[in-house]
């Protein structure tokens, strides 16, 4: 493991202010994420996690604070800026999958990569996305739909496109929550496998038994990091 974390969060805040009311969703929250890590992140309904997930995928940016990725602030980003980075460093699961119906399973997983810049060959989108799929098992279903396939599958097809870019860190939320248990537990799996070949994984769930899975948890409370826990192998 590296000494500098992958990721840095320091002092993180997050307010929503309406003419009514200011809600602070996050308080002065420190996070450092490293090479390998497998954490997860739990808490009540209303305790912040969306939020922090949010800022940890640049889908929006901190009321205050600073936000490291690789050892680059990117607490301040524009808009078109947040979504360079992202794209090159962030990989998304989500409960809902978030597949489109009218691409292949090929394009699918392929359309991150054909928003890089500078732009890839038609032969090198096709060995990342054949070895992403490997990586899931679901190399044989190129051709196929999403609609074509179960809901543990469409998962899998998920996370061969979020791990398709190779990003810093995947961002996992909820990845079991349109899942039965059997299939639920499959994609858990799988996750883990994941996060032992070396990938750096940090996932949002309200199921104890899978937050119990990760190498580190992180509990949050009211905006606040209420408890950070690493679990260490037996030697």
């Amino acid at each position: 493991m590296t000494t500098e974390a992958k990721i840095q969060m320091i002092d993180i805040t997050k307010v929503f202010v309406t003419e009514e009311m200011e809600t602070h969703a996050l308080r002065g929250v420190d996070l450092e994420i490293y090479d390998g890590d497998y954490l997860s992140i739990s808490g009540p309904s209303g305790c912040g996690k969306s939020s922090l997930l949010s800022l940890l995928g640049l889908l929006d940016s901190p009321t205050s604070g600073r936000y490291l990725i690789e050892g680059k602030d990117v607490s301040k980003l524009s808009i078109n800026e947040r979504a360079v980075v992202r794209n090159q460093k962030i990989g998304f699961i989500f409960q809902a999958f978030n597949l489109i119906d009218e691409l292949s399973v090929f394009d699918n997983v392929a359309l991150p990569l054909r928003y890089r810049e500078p732009a890839l060959s038609a032969s090198v989108i096709k060995d990342k996305v054949m070895a992403s799929l490997e990586k899931v098992q679901m190399s044989h279903r190129t051709s196929h739909k999403p609609n074509q396939l179960s809901g543990g599958q469409q998962q899998r097809i998920a996370i061969a496109r979020a791990l398709v870019g190779d990003p810093a860190i995947l961002l996992v939320d909820e990845p079991t929550g349109n899942l039965d248990s059997k299939n639920g537990d499959a994609v858990m799996d799988m996750l883990a496998k994941l996060t032992q070949a070396g990938t750096t994984l940090c996932m949002v769930t309200h199921d104890p038994r899978y937050a119990d899975m990760a190498g580190r948890r992180l509990h949050l409370l009211d905006g606040r990091m209420a408890e950070s826990l690493r679990f260490q192998e037996a030697v």
